[in-house]
């Protein structure tokens, strides 16, 4: 049943490292050399989950497996350094999920392609999971990206239901796949949670050119392109997941209108890593462009998810004091 409301949530994006080994020709996030590397420190982490403002998610991202990367050397002395005791990616990351947690965010993280065991890890302390199908093509843009092997990160998201862990995936429109690999993808999404039903939200982002990539030159994805795959989707995918689409890289509006539900993750204190040359919408900004619909904010988690209980004891406490009787975020005149 289609909701007479769009979401947001409010977030703090941290950029864990940006030590990758994957080259994907796209990716502007990458360190590409050691004078651009980095591993966020404590200190630096502590002053903005101290001043996260009215923020209740903490997004973090990072390069994948960095310790396999080209880099892996810096990683892991930079590593050291913190001071943390941890000894990869995924441990000093679940000390920050757990320093997140006592500042009152709520953690969601998107490391690239986890092991079972890895995902269990970060499980307890995580509100949902995420990891971007992208396509199930095979693809030129990937070709020195071993962790973007479709098989791989569909074997990946099937792990997360299993674990009954609250899932985000999506497409990235415009890196070389046709329609019908989109399609595909779709698919795909929908039959893993046809069997697991973990999937809460697919993001269908357009590619956009970063200087000093491979793919510089290429043209972004037009906007009847995205219409057509945000139309796809929403005739493919079940209506419990939401369509998402990030308001800073498209007509919000436009795309509401056919079917997307969420516009992700917007934050008052720290840029977009990822697209840094398309700052956030302020809220009141994007509360006019969607106009008549209404924009609620959601938490990191989604309501199905919270009602059926698919989280933890050490979460738990945020959860009761951020939602309201609906799974959405308690009203500022309702709440804190």
């Amino acid at each position: 049943m289609k909701n007479n409301y769009v979401t947001i949530s409010k977030n703090i994006f941290i950029p864990v490292t940006n030590v990758c080994r994957n080259r994907c020709e796209y990716c502007g996030f990458r360190a590409r050399s050691l004078e651009d590397a980095y591993i966020i420190q404590m200190k630096e982490f502590l002053a903005l989950v101290k001043t996260k403002g009215a923020a209740t998610e903490a997004l973090f991202t990072a390069g994948e497996n960095p310790e396999l990367s080209n880099l892996s050397l810096f990683f892991t002395k930079h590593l050291i350094e913190t001071g943390s005791g941890c000894s990869s990616l995924i441990e000093y990351t679940k000390d920050l999920c757990k320093v997140a947690i006592k500042h009152g965010l709520l953690p969601h993280c998107n490391l690239g392609v986890l092991s079972r065991e890895e995902l269990n890890e970060l499980r307890e302390v995580n509100a949902s999971m995420g990891l971007m199908l992208e396509t199930t093509a095979e693809l030129e843009a990937h070709k020195n990206s071993p962790g973007k092997i479709p098989t791989e990160r569909l074997k990946m998201i099937a792990e997360a239901g299993k674990l009954e862990i609250p899932f985000t995936t999506g497409l990235l429109i415009g890196i070389g796949e046709k329609l019908r690999d989109r399609i595909r993808s779709l698919n795909a999404i929908k039959s893993l949670h046809d069997k697991y039903g973990h999937i809460q939200e697919v993001i269908l982002q357009p590619f956009v050119p970063k200087p000093s990539t491979a793919m510089w030159n290429k043209k972004p994805p037009s906007f009847e392109e995205l219409r057509e795959v945000v139309r796809a989707a929403r005739a493919i995918l079940p209506d419990e997941i939401a369509i998402q689409v990030p308001p800073n890289l498209t007509s919000a509006k436009a795309i509401i209108e056919l079917g997307a539900s969420d516009l992700g993750g917007i934050s008052e204190k720290t840029m977009d890593y990822i697209n840094p040359e398309s700052p956030w919408p302020k809220e009141e900004e994007l509360r006019r462009i969607i106009a008549p619909s209404e924009l609620r904010e959601r938490l990191p988690i989604y309501p199905r998810f919270i009602k059926m209980g698919w989280y933890s004891e050490e979460i738990r406490p945020l959860i009761e004091r951020y939602a309201d009787e609906e799974g959405l975020r308690l009203r500022r005149k309702e709440g804190i």
